[in-house]
């Protein structure tokens, strides 16, 4: 009888919500790895979106962490992992800045005119915006090791890389990094249509 051999952290992006928090719930430290690995950016990112300071976002990133860490055995599907923790994230960052808003002494009747809504109303549009982003994030993670940094170094460097230092940086002929790009930007562009973005 073959064993059958657990994929690596670095292959587990492949791999489905369900079975990463199956492998969690089974107490698989590696799928817990992947699990934040592959979610880390959304869920920092909401708290940035509310005006938290990358202090603060840690902060909330962390307390969103225990909660899933808690509560995920009470996830009835775990499909919807994504949307739990977009809402969550957003009820943590809401109250975070509520809260603020209280230690600055501004009246929290204030918050009518803010972008962002109370936790129980957050907009459709922006769980969906945050989850298209994460889908874009996904899809880069699932490209070729070389397509992905090349990715990263040009959209999410700031300023971008420019294009003899991304060369030098990936070992390639300046004048080849356009040709490469379009291919990887094509790949990318499959992943996402498969994903249905």
């Amino acid at each position: 009888m073959a064993v059958q051999e657990q994929p690596t952290v670095a292959a587990r992006p492949t791999l489905s919500d369900e079975r990463l928090v199956s492998d969690c719930l089974r107490g698989d430290e590696q799928a817990w790895k992947a699990l934040i690995d592959r979610y880390k950016n959304l869920i920092f990112s909401i708290p940035i979106k509310y005006g938290a300071s990358r202090e603060d976002a840690a902060d909330l990133f962390q307390a969103v962490c225990i909660e899933l860490f808690s509560e995920l055995s009470n996830l009835r599907k775990a499909g919807s992992l994504r949307s739990w923790l977009i809402t969550v994230s957003a009820h943590k960052a809401f109250h975070w800045k509520k809260k603020h808003r209280k230690q600055q002494g501004r009246e929290v009747a204030d918050t009518a005119g803010d972008a962002f809504p109370e936790p129980a109303v957050i907009a459709r549009d922006f769980i969906e915006a945050a989850e298209r982003e994460q889908m874009v994030r996904d899809a880069v993670a699932r490209l070729p090791a070389r397509c992905e940094e090349m990715v990263r170094l040009l959209f999410y460097e700031q300023p971008p890389v420019p294009y003899s230092e991304l060369a030098q940086r990936l070992g390639l002929a300046s004048g080849s990094i356009g040709f490469i790009r379009g291919r990887c930007l094509k790949r990318l562009q499959k992943l996402l249509e498969e994903m249905g973005f």
